[in-house]
């Protein structure tokens, strides 16, 4: 999902893999066994035939299994089930030297707990296995606005930590105003608010949905279909729509072509020049920060002081410490030794609205704060880290170790940082310049 390509597509050996199928629903094992290129979108929807759902299902519907798992996956019911690793039971790798290994919390587990976050540096993921839980119809949505900073970290904190909810969410739309939304399954619409299908083309986007229950201060409950629920982003790429189609969410172009929403990334790319190229790495941000809970309040400050890029998007999540110890992200660990798993994703998507800045100084500053107060950055998007700074913020233990360990794995694979990096991935123009060259 990022507007950059990496490089070593274009200069390593490619390796076709045409893995695009769900294997098996295994309801007594309560697990699905999928293929790493199997989507979202189309994985909620054959599990809602079949009366199941994901725990956690990251909100667009083309991201992918293999991605979420190699990479980050994060949804709202994340304070609950923890990130997309967690609810994974095991992996089937292909491994350099070209044997198939099978990893779970019991066999191999040093590799089941480092392939999270691994970009694909260890083995091919050809298989794995995702835990799933009874769907229900609805989810019963309670939106609550708030007025102040310090009210929204307060609620949002509390709401995170009520396990009773299924998912929470927050859309920040200035630093003193959001709406915290709370979420539960319910088999059947109660009589307490409407049944309100917001995923339907011609609805208005969902964060202008949110926005006017902001405006109007109404504390009110909808029952959503909970497909609608899952991918209430897509139509609107959460907010990213309005910077590239303004008009996008106008009620005649809703009901005229909302159907074609959203243009495919990959058009996205394709369509880019080199001036929308400038343009875009000038003043745009498209970035997940992952910070400790307590450090929310301080984080929204920040990201106004700096960049005054609104919506954000808060979405909680579980960092837990695994059997093992092992792995890139592990839970906030205070001066005294107290641990704390929950952290908050802040998403923000956008361009920068201090003229002044050039986001790409903003970034690598932002990124130093979040190393400062033990945050972890999204690696789908753009990093400006050092190689130093990128070992600090995230745990390399066991990753050096199996590496040296895995047979010919150093010399098939670069490391997680020379593929996500700067130099490790270039915008579709120069990319385009570059196939022009070969």
């Amino acid at each position: 999902m990022s507007e950059l390509i990496p490089i070593y597509k274009y200069s390593h050996r490619k390796i076709h893999i045409d893995l695009y199928d769900i294997l098996e629903i295994d309801v007594s094992r309560r697990v699905v066994r999928v293929e790493p290129l199997v989507t979202m979108g189309q994985l909620s929807s054959t599990l809602k035939v079949e009366g199941w759902m994901l725990p956690v299902v990251p909100e667009l519907n083309d991201l992918t299994v293999g991605g979420l798992i190699m990479g980050f996956g994060v949804e709202t019911s994340s304070h609950r089930y923890g990130l997309f690793q967690h609810i994974c039971e095991s992996f089937e790798i292909i491994t350099a030297e070209g044997t198939l290994v099978t990893c779970s919390r019991s066999e191999n587990p040093e590799l089941f707990h480092q392939i999270p976050w691994s970009h694909g540096t260890l083995g091919f993921l050809v298989a794995a296995e995702l835990q799933i839980i009874p769907a229900k119809k609805y989810v019963r949505l309670h939106y609550q606005p708030v007025s102040s900073l310090n009210e929204m970290a307060k609620l949002f904190e509390s709401e995170a930590r009520n396990t009773d909810n299924d998912f929470v969410e927050g859309i920040v739309y200035n630093r003193d105003a959001a709406v915290i939304m709370c979420g539960r399954l319910m088999d059947a619409a109660g009589h307490d608010g409407p049944v309100n299908p917001i995923n339907r083309w011609y609805k208005p986007w969902f964060f202008k949905h949110v926005e006017n229950r902001l405006r109007s201060n109404s504390n009110k409950v909808e029952y959503i279909p909970l497909e609608d629920y899952f991918h209430r982003h897509t139509r609107s790429y959460f907010w990213m729509m309005k910077d590239i189609i303004p008009f996008g969410n106008h009620p005649l172009f809703r009901v005229l072509l909302g159907w074609a929403m959203p243009p495919r990334i990959e058009l996205l790319k394709y369509t880019e020049t080199e001036t929308t190229r400038e343009l875009r790495e000038r003043h745009q941000m498209i970035q997940d920060m992952l910070m400790p809970i307590r450090y929310l309040s301080k984080s929204i400050e920040y990201f106004d002081e700096h960049t005054g890029l609104y919506p954000l998007w808060l979405s909680p999540m579980s960092i837990r410490r695994n059997s093992e110890d092992i792995g890139f992200v592990r839970p906030f660990c205070d001066e005294n030794g107290v641990e704390d798993e929950l952290f908050v994703d802040i998403g923000a998507y956008g361009t920068l609205k201090k003229k002044d800045r050039d986001a790409r100084d903003v970034l690598g500053l932002l990124e130093q704060f979040v190393l400062q107060h033990h945050g972890y950055q999204a690696l789908y998007a753009k990093t400006a880290l050092s190689r130093t700074d990128f070992r600090r913020m995230f745990n390399h233990g066991s990753y050096d170790r199996l590496r040296e360990k895995l047979p010919l794995c150093k010399l098939a694979f670069d490391e997680v940082y020379d593929k996500v990096s700067t130099a490790g991935r270039a915008s579709p123009v120069e990319v385009r310049r570059m196939k022009k060259k070969h």
